[in-house]
């Protein structure tokens, strides 16, 4: 691997958009998109083949979470996975990884007032890309109740109590959240075995049925009528 390089961009854009999935997860993300960074040169399209056992080497993490990190970058459209005979190779977006226009200028007003004794020096101006999920989703079905609880319904309940903004369609997502986990906890009853069940209510309610029964039970004849065969080793 070159190594000439001297630094792993990342750029806002990409670490504002893992803001969806949050917490450690997005910890594992970052981790390992900078690992892919490592191999993934623009000369190359920003592609490389990698194996597991090197993005573990890079970051410590368990090959599992490895694997499952990479299918939440797929998910979130920041990398695609190319498979080919010798392994997988994978590509990272474009989009996330091209030099964001305005990022440095030398004509802010930080720029005039720090560094008037300074020759070369450019100001990082940050433009803060901040993606509310439960917005966006609001925003996203716009004009279908049920869907925009539904999916708001899919993330976690502690992302839901935090959120101050929405408090209608976060009352009626948490409602539908805890709907969803009794309902995973109840026990269904076969629909073969009700209607077994249901046959045999309704051929106990017929008074002719009950009539045959007992006219076999008193002359030991089978559910068919023929005489039930007595056992010779029985005293």
């Amino acid at each position: 691997m070159n190594k000439t390089r001297g630094f792993l961009q990342l750029t806002y854009m990409l670490y504002h958009h893992l803001d969806k999935v949050g917490g450690s997860k997005k910890a594992n993300c970052l981790s390992v998109y900078l690992s892919l960074m490592k191999y993934c040169w623009k000369s190359n399209d920003y592609r490389a083949g990698l194996r597991h056992s090197t993005i573990q080497k890079d970051t410590g993490l368990s090959r599992t979470t490895i694997h499952r990190t990479l299918l939440t970058l797929t998910k979130l459209n920041v990398i695609s996975t190319i498979k080919g005979r010798s392994g997988k190779t994978y590509q990272i977006n474009p989009k996330f990884v091209k030099f964001e226009k305005g990022m440095f200028q030398n004509e802010t007003s930080m720029y005039k007032n720090e560094t008037l004794n300074v020759s070369n020096v450019k100001t990082l101006v940050e433009t803060l890309i901040y993606s509310n999920t439960i917005e966006e989703i609001i925003k996203n079905n716009r004009g279908n109740k049920q869907s925009i609880i539904d999916n708001l319904a899919k993330l976690p309940l502690l992302d839901l109590k935090m959120d101050k903004n929405n408090p209608y369609y976060v009352r009626l997502a948490i409602q539908r959240k805890e709907e969803l986990a009794a309902n995973e906890k109840k026990t269904y009853v076969p629909p073969q075995k009700i209607l077994q069940a249901l046959k045999s209510i309704s051929k106990n309610s017929n008074p002719r049925y009950r009539e045959k029964v007992s006219y076999n039970k008193r002359n030991n004849l089978d559910y068919k009528g023929n005489p039930i065969a007595k056992d010779k080793n029985k005293v």
